[in-house]
């Protein structure tokens, strides 16, 4: 009962502008009541517009009232202080384990509402009103009660710490400054503490920023993962599409074959039954001409004789001409022709397949790493490169797939469509992901190039400086010159027989380096590769070589790769 009569008394008794139980109250002159400070603040707003209003009921005023302090309700707000003061321990719980108890309570102590840092003391509410009411006190700084209010004080000098010292980084009373801290720089606690705040808020600008961005990326993660899902499901039904083409096409090509070979084999027996129809009348016709000869048994030559002459001579047959006798071998050369196709098909889906899974793995949702710094970096991609013969172009000999060299004399190579006509050869490798290799090369003049496979076979648009499908870092004996669909770009930088090739497929990027004593960055691309690529070389003066190399941990550890 008595929690609700204060309740009611403080909803009765509290100022319509702040809220809170009056502080020296003042009545209008339409009997409203309000703190001094509240209506004086109230009424400092309205001083330009020249009239003055009630902030409840509105009644307005020409000049602006003289407020006076309203002494009986200033009594009636003390008792009713005193009264919430007696009350409080009925509202609140005294202090227990893990509460800032009240230093000035005795017996039982109440729990603390506020702690002094001037004072060093912490306060109950009744203990606490002085630091309302008496103008010395109320310039004290009040804080949420604490129990490391004793850490304020100075365990030599037994003074409060008000100074902080840089020197030492340590809060200092004003005796410390005197004797151990003497001509350190020192500072007010409050003006350090503004400082740090300064930095602490600059530090916590920055973290959320940080936040906001680790947000972003959360997000732009999940709709990457959204878009995978997206992509996965899209390529596996467009995949199951083609192969189910590619099904359907096998399916249709073995029901052409044996239709073709049931439409051979009918009218092969068309025309075996045709001539052996033939061969029965003739057959027949040469049987009756048989029975008209039986006259040779006469034994009476007068009448042989006068017979003879009407007898039907022996015609040519049509038939025996049209019939060559040979190895039964029909339709038995089909299945060496149709194995052929089965290989070709092997393979192609092989290098296909090898590709295809290439591309799958090549799926990655994260950001890129940079380019190596260190050769030890780039050495952690060495990717072995051989060279495909099939490639290689008619004057280009291959010694143990890793060297190439230009001969003189035609080099004995069977046809195929991968082949150049010029003087140049790919890798046998798909190059994805992150790669790195090195060419040694001796001669004048070489190119050490990356190609997509698709690119033409012959013609200018075959040669690796002349096409939109590689790129080709030309060497020489005096200087470097990066070419990629007809442009070309001078580079500067040491020269050596020696050159490096990173790839970062993903993340487009192909750099070419000088080696020798030092990793010299060349020059570097930066594109969008859109299939994978294969290592190069291209050659020019008869005798010229190019070899992929192992690279060596003791060459180039000193890297500048700009």
């Amino acid at each position: 009962m008595a929690q609700t009569g204060v309740q009611t008394d403080r909803e009765r008794f509290s100022c319509s502008i702040c809220l809170d139980l009056l502080k020296d109250p003042v009545t209008t002159a339409c009997g409203h009541s309000y703190c001094m400070n509240c209506i004086k603040y109230f009424w400092d707003r309205e001083d330009q517009k020249g009239t003055y209003s009630c902030p409840q009921c509105r009644e307005t005023f020409r000049q602006r009232p003289v407020l006076k302090k309203n002494t009986l309700l200033a009594e009636l707000m003390e008792d009713l202080k005193k009264s919430r003061a007696k009350a409080a321990p009925a509202d609140h719980c005294y202090a227990g384990p893990g509460d800032v108890a009240c230093g000035v309570c005795t017996g039982r102590k109440m729990k603390a509402t506020k702690s002094c840092l001037v004072c060093l003391v912490s306060y109950c509410e009744n203990h606490l009103q002085p630091h309302y009411n008496v103008p010395v006190l109320k310039k004290h700084k009040l804080v949420d009660p604490s129990e490391n209010l004793q850490q304020n004080i100075c365990s030599r000098h037994d003074e409060v710490m008000k100074i902080f010292c840089r020197t030492d980084q340590q809060c200092i009373c004003y005796l410390c400054t005197m004797d151990e801290h003497k001509g350190h720089e020192t500072v007010p606690a409050a003006a350090e503490r503004d400082e740090k705040q300064k930095e602490l808020q600059v530090s916590r600008q920055q973290i959320q920023k940080r936040i906001q961005d680790r947000e972003k990326d959360v997000k732009l993660l999940q709709q990457e993962v959204e878009a995978i899902n997206v992509s996965a499901d899209k390529t596996v039904q467009d995949s199951e599409k083609i192969f189910t083409e590619l099904i359907h096409l096998f399916q249709k090509r073995s029901s052409e074959v044996k239709q073709q070979i049931r439409s051979q084999v009918a009218a092969e027996m068309s025309r075996v039954k045709y001539l052996q129809e033939k061969l029965e009348q003739e057959i027949t016709e040469l049987k009756r001409k048989d029975a008209e000869l039986e006259l040779s048994h006469t034994e009476d030559h007068n009448q042989f004789l006068l017979r003879y002459p009407s007898l039907p001579a022996l015609s040519e047959s049509t038939c025996l001409s049209s019939i060559i006798v040979r190895p039964l071998r029909y339709f038995e050369d089909v299945t060496p022709a149709v194995s052929e196709l089965r290989d070709k098909l092997q393979e192609v889906m092989r290098d296909s397949w090898t590709n295809i899974k290439l591309t799958i793995t090549e799926v990655d949702v994260l950001l890129s790493e940079p380019e190596p710094k260190t050769r030890a970096g780039f050495l952690k991609f060495t990717k072995t490169i051989t060279l495909d013969r099939n490639t290689a172009g008619n004057y280009v000999s291959c010694n143990w797939d890793k060297k190439a060299t230009l001969e003189k004399e035609k080099q004995v190579c069977p046809y195929h469509p991968d082949r150049f006509t010029r003087s140049q050869v790919l890798s046998k490798e798909s190059l994805t992901g992150r790669c790195y290799w090195e060419v040694e090369r001796e001669g004048k003049e070489v190119d050490v190039a990356v190609s997509y496979k698709n690119i033409s076979r012959s013609g200018d648009k075959s040669d690796f400086r002349y096409n939109d499908k590689s790129w080709s870092l030309y060497c020489d004996g005096d200087s470097y010159i990066l070419y990629h669909n007809n442009d070309k770009t001078k580079l500067s930088g040491p020269v050596s027989s020696k050159v490096g090739v990173y790839l970062d497929h993903k993340a487009g990027i192909l750099s070419f380096y000088s080696i020798s004593k030092t990793m010299t960055l060349l020059h570097r691309v930066q594109t969008t590769f859109t299939h994978p690529l294969h290592a190069g070389i291209s050659l020019y003066n008869y005798g010229d070589s190019a070899e992929f190399i192992k690279p060596r941990e003791t060459e180039g550890n000193s890297c500048s790769i700009g």
